[in-house]
């Protein structure tokens, strides 16, 4: 049974601070109800020979591959604002495996069982979470978003226990790895200098190998941190892609999008939209991510104190004058992503004007944010009426204008616009029709689902029924712990 697992697991060699060695908790009845077979192709695993009930039982955690260490991460947070000292309280790393040598991946599973971080939890899952966060990262990955992605999904045979009994189900998720703003909070939280030093120098290795000779080694990663961040929340922005639960121990200093839970795209276009049913106060709202960005790596930034400059005075000034850049650096990336979006080559002094005008139109006509676009584009979905509106006519007859401007070309904008526009995301409706038909064992709706997703930017054939915005204007998702 040759998968082509080459596991080298180097977070498990660092001190007991870091982590809690632990195994999986064995599960009744593991059955494999999806396999990512073209991640698998990527990781150079080698899956065809094994049959069904046997990678049931390795993406269950019941049959350990041969050179995994099983490890639950130590981590803390902010949640909501509140500061917690948390953990892998139901995930387990299986190890690290390497790609050709030099690409690292992190393989853990999501519903392994308790661990000494869990605070009461069961240390499950549901299914319906798990499939979502499979659906919604691997349509992330395909918009040429950073993300953590998902290998496979087995239903355990068991439930458990959340408003009502649902069936259980462990994820195998890979990501470049799962370090956090959380886990320097947590060694910060713990006051132990040494320590932190240690997760410097092992993030800068593991992610920013350039600035292994810096000398200043802190004030370098939040710089390089800070600047991921930033072109990672301006696509969220451009697909409408709102996270839902941007706590600091879900910000992972790779720049990956991480723990998919009450996580939506937007449908009609409205800055304050939330769809996460614990969010009541629209905390982490669409229009809220950049400033809550901004705030997590205040956080992270406040870990790094002691490490900037001996005088603290000085230590802090540095700090404040790196995130307080936030804004100019995000601002920059969002209006150059939205020109993208416009199809805008250059720079012109009235394009945020344009571009707010536009926005301004869809928040008071309710258009949907991603068939605007697509109709900016001349590809019509559902012809909708709205575009022959006196003020969006006014508005489209400027932003022609502003196309043609240095000589630039329709047919130049289009192709620009293409790059940057989804014709199709994951509607709401079409994940719960797919979550709710999985739940009956029947998966091909997903699998329909995931093969249209997976190709966002082409004008697929017979796909009108999956860029219709959702009617549920109440529509909420859960977090699923």
């Amino acid at each position: 049974m040759t998968i082509g697992w080459h596991f080298d697991n180097s977070y498990s060699k660092l001190s007991k601070t870091f982590k809690e060695e632990i195994k999986p908790t064995p599960v009744d009845d593991p059955k494999l109800v999806i396999l990512n077979n073209k991640l698998a192709e990527d990781l150079s695993l080698d899956l065809s020979k094994i049959d069904k009930n046997d990678l049931a039982k390795i993406f269950s955690g019941n049959s350990l591959p041969k050179g995994s260490n099983t490890i639950a991460q130590a981590y803390a947070g902010h949640q909501f604002g509140h500061f917690t000292m948390l953990g892998d309280g139901r995930a387990i790393l299986l190890g690290e495996h390497l790609v050709n040598k030099d690409k690292r991946f992190d393989i853990q599973f999501k519903g392994s069982g308790r661990t000494s971080f869990s605070r009461g939890g069961d240390g499950r899952a549901a299914l319906g979470p798990m499939l979502r966060e499979y659906i919604i990262s691997e349509a992330i990955h395909s918009l040429n978003i950073p993300t953590t992605r998902s290998l496979a999904v087995v239903s355990t045979g068991e439930k458990v226990e959340r408003e009502n009994l649902l069936p259980g189900a462990i994820l195998t998720r890979v990501a470049s790895s799962h370090i956090r703003v959380g886990t320097f909070q947590y060694l910060a939280a713990k006051q132990n200098i040494n320590d932190l030093n240690i997760l410097i120098d092992y993030s800068i290795d593991r992610h920013y190998p350039e600035i292994k000779a810096s000398r200043n080694k802190a004030i370098d990663i939040l710089n390089l941190v800070m600047e991921k961040q930033c072109q990672l929340i301006v696509n969220w922005m451009r697909v409408g892609f709102i996270h839902g639960v941007m706590n600091t121990d879900n910000m992972a200093i790779s720049g990956e999008t991480i723990d998919y839970g009450p996580c939506a795209f937007m449908d009609q276009y409205d800055p304050k939209t939330v769809f996460s049913s614990i969010d009541r106060y629209g905390r982490y709202s669409y229009f809220n991510q950049p400033r809550i960005a901004k705030w997590n790596l205040a956080r992270f930034a406040e870990c790094l104190i002691p490490l900037i400059d001996e005088d603290e005075k000085q230590s802090l000034k540095i700090a404040t004058e790196i995130i307080d850049n936030f804004q100019n650096i995000y601002e920059e990336k969002w209006l150059n992503m939205m020109r993208d979006k416009l199809g805008l080559f250059g720079n012109d002094m009235n394009d945020k004007v344009l571009i707010d005008d536009l926005l301004d139109w869809m928040e008071k006509n309710k258009a949907d944010y991603t068939n605007t676009f697509c109709y900016l584009m001349n590809i019509k979905i559902n012809n909708d009426e709205i575009y022959n509106n006196k003020d969006y006519i006014s508005w489209s007859n400027r932003w022609q204008k502003r196309i043609l401007i240095n000589n630039n070309s329709k047919d130049k904008s289009l192709n620009l616009m293409k790059k940057s526009n989804p014709i199709v995301i994951p509607r709401n409706h079409k994940v719960e029709e797919a979550l709710k038909a999985a739940n009956v064992n029947n998966i091909e709706p997903m699998k329909k689902l995931l093969s249209i997703l997976s190709k966002p930017y082409e004008n697929q054939k017979n796909i009108e029924h999956f860029q219709s915005p959702s009617n549920d204007k109440e529509y909420q998702t859960f977090c699923g712990t």
